[in-house]
């Protein structure tokens, strides 16, 4: 009888060469490229590219890339009409589930299968649902949506449309690299389920729609929303103790802490820790940095477990002004790159998923007919 591995923990399911990750020593690497360098020196496109085609674009690559995404960001007026109309109150992972798979219907390659048309949808995808989310960010709140400016990047064009105002260079970089920490993560549950549609051969569209809709799990995206409704419940850095310990004593998890992979300290809060009090010098809002700094601190004394995305992601959004409802939303933003690079790599090599599972169930039961039980 074969080892059963739940969750399929451990169980390497297929060859990929876009990202790796290392969780004894913490490093998680795009395409071979170490994630520090490339929130050091890098950009979201970039990444995108990167992740795309598996090397680091040229100049001209890159401009043609920033064109491309520019010219996709705007979505068909009948899409904003279905955004308006949803009954509300929505969660927004249900509005970006509908609305990206309502996308397919306004795509005209929506059913070619081609490498070529495959790649557009990809490039149409990444550009169109940064603007999704903005706009549903302003309509919930009954504010008209912004359309996007072609001159802004990808990171400062998001929150243009989401606050209305161009943010300045600083706020605009941090989200940057907030995209590119959140671009991919391997086979993810979320990536997982987009590879299983695809190798049904099924479209592109409908592969995102199902990693959306995994996304929206509390256990995978969820969790830094959890994490900023925890510090606002707290409100004070002389609360953050009693309070997780409170938690704690309760039997209850703490978010944003631990992780499936990582055994050591996930490199992506490394970098957002810094980004996280930096924006909150900036702005004169230390304080959300100052009781997550507290809470991880008593966190890795008491209970010797390291931060993950989730716990500094969450200050850092809050100081960018994102609505704490948006932030699973907001890694849709960053993740659907990976999501479709890593579509691209299952039809191009694909083979069916079908895994096979242990039937614990009765056996050689006879029918009795129903007058008869």
């Amino acid at each position: 009888m074969a080892e059963v591995k739940v969750g399929l923990q451990g169980v390497v399911i297929a060859q990929s060469s876009i990202c790796s990750i290392d969780g004894e020593r913490g490093k998680l690497m795009y395409r071979g490229y170490d994630i520090h360098d490339l929130a050091a020196h890098s950009t979201f496109e970039e990444v995108v590219y990167l992740l795309w085609h598996g090397r680091l674009p040229t100049r001209g690559e890159l401009e043609e890339l920033q064109k491309d995404l520019a010219e996709n960001r705007l979505v068909a007026p009948e899409i904003l009409e279905i955004l308006k109309k949803l009954p509300p109150p929505q969660h927004p992972m249900e509005t970006l589930r509908t609305l990206v798979s309502a996308l397919s219907l306004y795509d005209p390659e929506a059913e070619d299968m081609s490498e070529e048309a495959n790649r557009r949808k990809a490039m149409r995808l990444t550009a169109q649902i940064g603007t999704l989310v903005a706009a549903f960010g302003r309509v919930r709140n009954g504010q008209a949506p912004v359309a996007p400016d072609p001159q802004l990047n990808h990171a400062a064009n998001f929150l243009y449309m989401l606050k209305g105002q161009v943010p300045n260079a600083e706020e605009a970089r941090c989200f940057d690299v907030a995209l590119i920490l959140h671009a991919d993560h391997s086979f993810n549950a979320s990536t997982f389920a987009a590879r299983v549609t695809a190798s049904t051969l099924s479209d592109l569209h409908s592969a995102i729609t199902s990693a959306i809709g995994t996304l929206k799990g509390p256990l995978h995206g969820g969790a830094n929303e959890r994490v900023m409704r925890m510090l606002l419940e707290i409100g004070s850095v002389e609360r953050a103790e009693p309070y997780v310990h409170d938690l704690l004593a309760r039997k209850q998890k703490v978010m944003g802490f631990g992780h499936r992979v990582y055994h050591t300290e996930d490199p992506r809060a490394t970098v957002l820790r810094k980004m996280s009090e930096e924006l909150g010098r900036r702005t004169g809002e230390p304080k959300w940095f100052e009781i997550s700094r507290r809470v991880e601190e008593f966190m890795i004394r008491e209970k010797k477990i390291n931060a993950n995305v989730d716990f500094y992601s969450a200050s850092a959004y809050y100081v960018l002004g994102i609505p704490v409802e948006l932030y699973t939303p907001v890694f849709a933003v960053s993740r659907i790159s990976g999501w479709t690079a890593h579509v691209l790599e299952q039809y191009a090599n694909n083979k069916l998923i079908r895994p096979l599972a242990e039937y614990t169930g009765a056996a050689n039961l006879k029918y009795v007919s129903v007058d008869q039980r």
